[in-house]
């Protein structure tokens, strides 16, 4: 991407950053946050790690950092010198996670089971250098989606179509997900799956970002 910041004397890194996501919305983040980045994809088992980490007794947030520290150090291992972002988010019903629905069917049934309830986005960043951890953190939103019948779900998934397969839950709140909820209380960048503010703080702290 176009080293906007440089050009507007925000960054001060010698090297752009290293996103260890191909993530749409935190490639979207970063950019209007003009931020000069390389989105790469790596090679993490998410499943076994998350199970595994379940196994500890780790709850959903915890498991979310689990997942965001792999990817940063899977990320660095490939692109030394660099800083590398790794991030993941969770949503969960209590202690109930939720995956991306494998198909239409099973989209409708997580969102009737979040209709008329509060839910949590865990969404956790680490930042790596050269395969040590630099910081970390996990924040969350809470999302309360409103009541829905039948007729209610049937129509927006027909309005909203496959897309809603690409999300936890079955919406982007940023679009059409929108029409399901109520209530959000939480920070944009934490629903979208990258806590930014506290990224920043870390990067001005490193003398990268103006």
């Amino acid at each position: 991407m176009p080293d906007s910041s440089r050009q507007n004397g925000l960054w001060r890194g010698s090297e752009p950053l290293v996103l260890a996501s191909k993530s749409v919305a935190r490639r979207a983040l970063l950019e209007a946050a003009r931020l000069p980045f390389e989105a790469v994809g790596v090679d993490v088992d998410e499943r076994t790690l998350e199970s595994e980490a379940a196994g500890r007794g780790l709850g959903p947030a915890q498991i979310a950092s689990v997942l965001a520290r792999a990817k940063a150090l899977a990320g660095s291992a490939a692109h030394p010198g660099r800083l590398v972002i790794g991030a993941d988010q969770t949503l969960a019903l209590g202690d109930e996670a939720f995956h991306k629905p494998a198909d239409m069917a099973a989209a409708r049934m997580q969102i009737a089971r979040l209709a008329g309830r509060t839910h949590a986005l865990h969404s956790a960043i680490a930042v790596t250098h050269d395969g040590t951890v630099l910081f970390e953190t996990v924040e969350s939103a809470h999302l309360a989606m409103r009541p829905l019948d039948g007729a209610s779900l049937d129509a927006y998934l027909a309005a909203a179509g496959p897309a809603v397969l690409s999300s936890v839950g079955g919406y982007q709140l940023e679009g059409l997900g929108i029409h399901l909820f109520e209530r959000v209380e939480g920070d944009h960048s934490v629903i979208l799956g990258m806590p930014l503010l506290p990224l920043l703080a870390f990067l001005r702290r490193q003398g990268v970002l103006l």
